[in-house]
């Protein structure tokens, strides 16, 4: 059952001297969803962060949570945060400093001591839970991050850079737990820079850029609204066939590869069916652009549009 809660930031402003971080940024995150947070480094994603976990006041605007109260410590047990930097103590066993921060957010003992034993099995950390932190490896000891900011189970969690010092196939882990929590109701705010996962997970992406939003909203939209279909191809036989194709505004060839851009107006549908009979194709890949091109080129065209 999805939980009545949400973030909303209204006209957030943030300066530091002279250096506005944060100028007169928006954004809602919404319960069942996750929203990407991103930009490229000095952009203002931390101290837009910062502000949101209270650990700094903005100047001026709003941060609203639906489901805190009045209690300042109610809003604490509520929301989770893996920082991007590390914030484990590097002499606490596993299991006992999973507990130890289940407490701190208000859950009984006997039940943070059953989460944190699930969690870390969940985790294939079961042989070091009675390991000290500092004796992990950094990818071990962000997975134990990660259980941290969401055994007490939030209603808004804040992950940053989660899959930091992550093998791929711990990385596509944390991505299963994390499509999980938005299963379960809850509010994920994710900041990466690794676009490929951000594409996997978000349902919404803010794109901020020298501490303006420059792009906001769904992430198929955003997609849909960069550009034409992007197609990629491997096959077998003669390529020159492919040089005719109807539809095709831009198309190169090698090594029995081929890639395509289609006319805005052109259905992928119709260059499938136009395909020559004659090639034996092992791999057609079709989408729009990715996210990594939409990021790049938003933020080059901001930095040209002030150059």
């Amino acid at each position: 059952m999805v939980k009545d809660h949400s973030l909303g930031v209204v006209d957030v402003t943030k300066s530091f001297d002279t250096v506005c971080a944060v100028n007169q940024v928006s954004f809602e995150a919404q319960p069942g969803e996750i929203l990407g947070l991103l930009g490229p480094n000095g952009a203002g994603k931390t101290t837009t962060i910062r502000m949101i976990m209270g650990i700094m006041q903005p100047d001026s605007g709003s941060i609203d949570f639906s489901f805190a109260d009045s209690n300042p410590s109610r809003f604490r047990e509520r929301v989770g945060y893996l920082p991007e930097e590390r914030g484990l103590y590097g002499e606490a066993k596993i299991h006992d400093l999973l507990v130890y921060f289940a407490e701190l957010k208000g859950v009984d003992r006997a039940e943070a001591r059953e989460r944190a034993s699930r969690w870390i099995d969940r985790m294939d950390l079961s042989e070091w839970a009675n390991k000290k932190v500092d004796k992990l490896s950094k990818g071990m000891q962000q997975k134990v991050q990660f259980v941290a900011a969401i055994l007490h189970r939030p209603d808004l969690v804040i992950l940053d850079e989660p899959f930091s010092g992550l093998d791929p196939m711990h990385q596509d882990l944390i991505k299963e737990f994390i499509s999980e929590l938005r299963e379960e109701g809850m509010t994920v705010l994710l900041s990466s820079h690794q676009m490929n996962r951000v594409e996997e997970l978000c349902d919404r992406i803010f794109l901020i850029h020298r501490g303006r939003r420059v792009l906001y909203g769904n992430l198929s939209d955003i997609k849909e609204s960069f550009g034409d279909h992007i197609v990629h191809m491997r096959f077998e036989g003669d390529g020159e066939l492919l040089a005719t194709l109807p539809g095709v505004r831009e198309f190169t060839r090698s090594d029995g590869r081929a890639d395509f851009i289609l006319d805005r107006d052109y259905v992928p549908d119709a260059f499938i069916r136009a395909l020559p009979a004659e090639l034996e194709i092992h791999v057609l890949h079709i989408d729009r652009p990715p996210l990594h091109d939409i990021f790049v080129k938003t933020i080059e065209g901001r930095n040209d549009e002030t150059a």
